[in-house]
């Protein structure tokens, strides 16, 4: 019989502390991988070099390379995958379905069919034209589905799940019909943001991204606690003080919001917050206090290491990182679906 793991605070502070060092890690490999022939020796010899004349030698084109390019693309591959990583947890936790990620209440499709709208009128040339509508879109639905949901004053999880399916199918339809009106030139910037783009990360993104996640993470955080006990019941919860409607309310729009940002200046890629949670969930336990920082540590690392695959791995051409993380995600979860009960 498997002995379960007391999560102590120590426990949590360890285990974060490994999956940050992994994440720095990846982004050092990530920085000096690509088709550009900026490597690992060339970097470091450029390092020892402005150690002893006072500055990195490199070429102005390297570090544009290293520096305007893929730092900035690494750094907000890592804010995406945290974001969708933690928004995953708290969706399978509070449906309590272990089939749920950040999409299955409609965000995607909401967000999908905003973003479409501004390709296809022309939006893309005004700067974060094309994400703003997304994020209208995607709070949009958050509402529609939360007023659905939202069944006699209560917020019914079962109600909340359906309520997701239909709108995403509704939206699903919208999107078939916004393609097939599409010009040729539209069509492959709304495939590769149906398919998730980050190779147009920039300053703005990234301080505009890491401003919600911050506010989103910290705020499911604080509902670790709580978080375990609707798990557990949620007439168990209420038994033992928790005021699960407000609960839910909150980390129902907490999750949402962070999706709604990401999916907005990336497009959808999913299975980020489908199958990281579960892998955290396996290896460290079902206790939020710990499987909240490991999802959102290992899920910044996972797609960092997605996007560079995505980008070369044919030498000439670049990858939707939906993609990679799709061919990923769907085989480890069939392999869940038929080795152990999810």
């Amino acid at each position: 019989m498997k002995r379960s793991v007391v999560t102590t605070p120590s426990r949590i502070v360890g285990i974060s502390a490994l999956l940050a060092v992994v994440f720095v890690v990846v982004c050092i490999v990530s920085l000096l991988t690509g088709t550009s022939g900026i490597g690992f020796t060339r970097v470091l010899s450029g390092i020892m070099s402005g150690w002893r004349e006072g500055h990195l030698v490199l070429t102005p084109s390297e570090k544009t390379i290293l520096f305007s390019i893929r730092l900035p693309r690494i750094i907000f591959a890592g804010i995406v995958g945290a974001a969708l990583s933690t928004a995953g947890v708290v969706f399978q936790a509070l449906l309590r379905n272990p089939l749920a990620d950040p999409y299955i209440l409609g965000v995607s499709g909401g967000s999908a069919v905003g973003a479409i709208t501004g390709i296809i009128i022309g939006a893309g040339c005004v700067t974060f034209s094309v994400p703003a509508l997304a994020f209208l879109g995607a709070v949009l639905t958050v509402v529609l589905v939360f007023v659905i949901g939202n069944r006699n004053g209560r917020l019914d999880s079962n109600t909340l799940l359906l309520a997701g399916v239909i709108v995403n199918a509704f939206f699903s339809a919208v999107i078939m019909f916004f393609i097939s009106i599409s010009s040729n030139a539209d069509l492959h910037n709304i495939t590769f943001w149906l398919m998730g783009d980050i190779s147009l990360a920039d300053g703005n993104k990234i301080m505009l991204m890491s401003l919600f996640l911050a506010i989103g993470a910290g705020v499911v955080y604080c509902y670790a606690r709580p978080l375990n006990l609707i798990v557990a019941g949620e007439e168990t919860a209420m038994q033992l003080g928790v005021n699960v409607k407000r609960t839910k309310i909150v980390l129902f729009f907490a999750g949402s919001l962070m999706t709604a940002v990401a999916v907005s200046f990336t497009g959808i890629i999913g299975f980020v917050g489908l199958v990281i949670p579960h892998m955290m969930r396996m290896m460290f336990g079902t206790d939020h206090r710990l499987l909240l920082p490991a999802s959102f540590l290992f899920g910044a690392s996972f797609l960092v290491i997605a996007d560079t695959v995505a980008r070369v791995i044919f030498p000439g051409m670049e990858l939707p990182v939906g993609v990679i993380t799709a061919l990923c995600g769907a085989p480890y979860f069939i392999y869940l679906l038929r080795t152990r009960s999810v």
